[in-house]
């Protein structure tokens, strides 16, 4: 019986050493596919170390769109002898391993149950070049020239993707060309091609682009108005900084060449945090962007924001944790620590992008919520967001819009008080004081910043009483926070089931997908996407009307399950938790046999 023949749905993982380039040469190979109109999800699964350990860049094809991880690999390229033993068992039963051949593969690694194929990169890479680093970056084309051939790529796209991957070092083109033909034609002299497990152009891309997460919300940023960005290098959030200061150099210079931008690397994340602090406090608009661990520094001073009523804009991109963690793996573990960051009762907005384009609308949106509550306001990434390419919408902008400064008293609107002019003074019952940039009016609208207790005045007090009026009055503003935060996404247009799916973020990809496969079982479960705390009231609303809710998220302890009891009041045994934390995004697979186990269970 022949085998079946598979046309865009297949898994290809590149086993490789970290440091020997061949994450480009990965990359230029989902790109061409991407290119071909069929959709892609790269991920890049590197070592924190800076070489010599495994890495792998695993690229999911699926002509449905599905862009979540898929467990099991159709095609394993194998180049690494590190950790040989271990991708051959993860190659899925009649996949493909790809080897270097140039050495006999020994006997403990031959598998039964998958097929073998031999190109000999690295003999043919010192045949044809002479210098070792070249002969090493160019056994990654001879590769990539293999597999495309196996899999019926056209090489034409491939050519395209290098030809423009090299523009700005013309010269080393042909060698990666001839590099990539070694490898296309050893396949056509050695093997039967195209495989069995193959694809085929198509046009489900549209419009949308290859961006990763951290490069949009960069982009985001300058588009928001940002002039600062204060920053302390940190993985998986140091190319947050990089992409703002790469558009800088082309958005943010006048026409004599100066710099109309600050970039500044502090000595740490508290120095960071409090130079944003400053500089907003002054009337620019300023961020900075960190991960777990900086948070945790920083938390002195997000408390001084949330205090003095300071606008902040901060972008945590996630990592394993606790501790140093697993700086290079994804989680959602910063939930509870960053919505309570501080000491004292302190509360913060989180906005939970799920696409690159949300992290450019959603730093946008930062920014304005930021200036109008005169708060801290977090974005809520991970490090498979940021660093990953992701499939996505273009980046949207409007020429007309208008940024929301909120409430700043300019020199002609403190000229006509008649009333004394109070920093944390409610005027209007939104819990939100009028505020002034300083030097807006030589005389009026001064007030002294402190973290210590004030009164509406900005008048230092001990005063209990003092105290409960400002910190009650902080507490007021959350709700007002609640009707200006995104909206939660619903799948359906109205309910079909008493079990609802919650999830948020990246669990997004993983997550739609399962509901497909439910559906396709004639299961129904209803969806709603969160995209921001405080909760809004529809989330609040979606639980009241399903008796069971599975609440989908990526660390140990389900600390979005438990942001939901504590601030819904909401009877624990309702929600359910499906969870993953191993470092890597969670699958559709994983939710779907999550959720039957856990629904078999309560019921």
């Amino acid at each position: 019986m022949e085998n079946e023949i598979i046309v865009n749905d297949l898994v290809v993982r590149f086993a490789n050493v970290n440091g020997t380039g061949s994450a480009s040469a990965n990359e230029m190979f989902a790109k061409s596919i991407f290119r071909m109109g069929i959709p892609v999800t790269p991920k890049n699964i590197f070592p924190s170390n800076i070489q010599g350990l495994p890495t792998w860049y695993e690229v999911r094809i699926s002509e449905k769109g599905h862009l979540g991880r898929r467990a099991g690999i159709d095609i394993l390229v194998g180049v690494n002898p590190q950790s040989l033993k271990r991708d051959i068992e993860s190659v899925t039963p009649g996949g493909y391993f790809v080897y270097d051949s140039s050495k006999k593969l020994h006997e403990e690694f031959i598998r039964t149950d998958i097929n073998y194929i031999g190109i000999p990169m690295i003999k043919l890479a010192m045949e044809h070049y002479p210098v070792p680093r070249l002969q090493q970056l160019l056994k990654n084309m001879i590769y990539v020239g293999a597999v495309a051939t196996l899999i019926d790529m056209e090489i034409e796209v491939l050519k395209e993707v290098i030809a423009e991957q090299f523009a700005a070092k013309p010269k080393i083109i042909p060698s990666n060309y001839q590099a990539l033909e070694l490898g296309i034609n050893y396949v056509k002299e050695h093997f039967e091609y195209p495989l069995n497990i193959r694809i085929k152009r198509c046009d489900n891309v549209g419009d949308a682009i290859l961006i990763d997460g951290n490069t949009a919300c960069g982009l985001g940023a300058i588009y928001a108005g940002a002039t600062v960005m204060a920053w302390y290098p940190i993985t998986p959030s140091t190319s947050v900084a990089k992409a703002f200061e790469t558009y800088c150099k082309k958005l943010r210079i006048d026409e004599d060449g100066k710099k109309k931008y600050a970039f500044v690397q502090a000595e740490d994340e508290l120095a960071a945090i409090g130079m944003v602090i400053g500089a907003t406090w002054n009337g620019a608009r300023a961020f900075t962007a960190t991960s777990g661990p900086g948070v945790s520094l920083m938390n002195e001073f997000i408390g001084l924001s949330y205090f003095a009523e300071i606008p902040v804009v901060l972008i945590n991109v996630q990592r394993g944790g606790p501790s140093t963690g697993m700086p290079t793996r994804t989680q959602q573990a910063d939930l509870i620590s960053s919505a309570y960051a501080s000491h004292g009762d302190t509360k913060h907005v989180l906005l939970f992008p799920s696409s690159p384009a949300e992290c450019f609308e959603f730093t946008i949106k930062a920014f304005d919520l930021a200036d109008r509550l005169q708060t801290l306001i977090m974005l809520i990434s991970d490090l498979d967001l940021g660093m990953n390419n992701h499939m996505s919408p273009p980046l949207a902008w409007d020429d007309d819009k208008k940024y929301d400064l909120g409430k700043v008293l300019s020199a002609e609107d403190l000229e006509e008080m008649k009333e004394d002019f109070g920093r944390y003074l409610d005027v209007d019952g939104d819990a939100i004081p009028y505020r002034t940039i300083p030097g807006t009016h030589p005389t009026k609208g001064s007030f002294f910043t402190r973290g210590t207790s004030h009164d509406e005045y900005a008048k230092y007090s001990e005063s209990g009483e003092v105290y409960l009026r400002n910190v009650d009055r902080l507490a007021q503003k959350w709700e007002t926070a609640k009707t200006l935060v995104p909206e939660p996404e619903f799948y359906q247009k109205e309910n079909r089931s008493n079990v609802g799916l919650l999830f948020f973020g990246t669990t997004t990809y993983a997550a739609v997908e399962a509901m497909e496969r439910f559906e396709e079982e004639d299961f129904m479960i209803d969806s709603i996407r969160v995209r921001a705390f405080p909760f809004h009231q529809q989330v609040e609303k979606f639980i009241e009307e399903h008796e069971q809710i599975i609440v989908v998220e990526q660390n140990r302890d389900a600390q979005f399950r438990t942001l939901l009891i504590n601030e819904l009041d909401i009877n624990p045994s309702r929600l359910i938790s499906v969870v993953n934390y191993d470092g890597m995004p969670i699958t559709a697979k994983a939710i779907q046999s999550g959720i039957k186990e856990k629904l078999a269970v309560s019921t």
